[in-house]
């Protein structure tokens, strides 16, 4: 199992292939809009000049939403690629962004921040590359950074359910192979895992009055979300091939015949499939801050 701290990146796929890349960005405006926008949890208020870090922000669509909402404020992403953060930084020029700020950093590592230094931190989806080992590390962390009052807030999803019995099948070696890969918190690998336990490890981490916001993306044939979602799939499911096979669970030939037979049934009249996600936000405590 790897270290979550000897630097090596976990991320299932590859970040810095062109494909992956395009996937990232259309799927970063696909949360973003079906969960009601970069920051709708109304109990979620920030100071007119916050300071907000998201966390392995891949190509940095949230962080630029977030600039251009929130205009007076400091938006910094980071991530493990040098690539990612290069193109995340050129579409922050060119959209003029200046209050949009990128780094390279391994969430899974300390992170160069001074302590105190946001109102929040953001992060999504990070079950992709996270080792149960470094969540409570890495809340630690987000702990130490977070201004008295500042706010955590998380967003992580489980394999979408669907009518296809070739996408359920890949979703299932899915899950069986970060089992293998050290990065489920599953106890069987028949699910990633993360969704149950993350509320008590923000709860264990010191933060108070921890919620809950559940969302779920319809993307049956015919609905507005379909289209954009299996597009998503398309791609991702052709990236993360060579994973379950380097993880053993499945076959050159078989995986390929699954996902060729997965994209037909996922464009059949008939289908219907839903995918949920859970955000957890819980604040720093305003006094008696833990020593981290």
């Amino acid at each position: 199992m790897p270290d979550p701290g000897d630097g090596q990146n976990t991320y299932v796929f590859n970040a810095e292939d062109v494909a992956e890349l395009a996937r990232l960005m259309q799927q970063d405006r696909l949360l973003t809009d079906s969960m009601g926008g970069v920051l709708p949890e109304k109990e979620v208020e920030l100071p007119e000049r916050s300071r907000v870090l998201d966390l392995a922000c891949g190509p940095g669509g949230w962080v630029l939403e977030m600039a251009f909402a929130y205009p007076k404020s400091e938006i910094i992403g980071v991530d493990i690629s040098p690539q990612v953060i290069d193109h995340a930084r050129t579409q922050a020029w060119s959209r003029g962004l200046e209050n949009a700020h990128f780094q390279v950093m391994n969430v899974m590592q300390p992170l160069d921040f001074p302590d105190a230094s946001f109102d929040l931190i953001n992060g999504r989806l990070m079950c992709a590359f996270m080792l149960p080992g470094a969540w409570p590390k890495l809340l630690a962390e987000c702990r130490r950074l977070l201004k008295p009052g500042g706010v955590i807030r998380l967003t992580e999803t489980e394999p979408p359910l669907s009518t296809s019995p070739a996408f359920e099948r890949l979703m299932e070696l899915g899950s069986q192979a970060l089992k293998r890969a050290g990065q489920s918190f599953s106890p069987d690998g028949r699910h990633i895992g993360i969704t149950p336990v993350l509320p008590r490890l923000v709860r264990q981490a010191g933060f108070m009055d921890v919620r809950l916001r559940a969302s779920a993306i319809e993307w049956s044939m015919g609905t507005e979300a379909y289209y954009p979602v299996f597009k998503d799939y398309l791609v991702g499911l052709n990236q993360i091939k060579p994973f379950l096979i380097r993880m053993g669970v499945v076959g050159k030939e078989e995986v390929e015949q699954l996902y060729q037979l997965a994209v037909a049934e996922m464009q059949q009249e008939e289908f219907c499939a839903i995918w949920t996600l859970l955000t957890v936000w819980g604040r720093c405590p305003a006094s008696e801050r833990l020593d981290v």
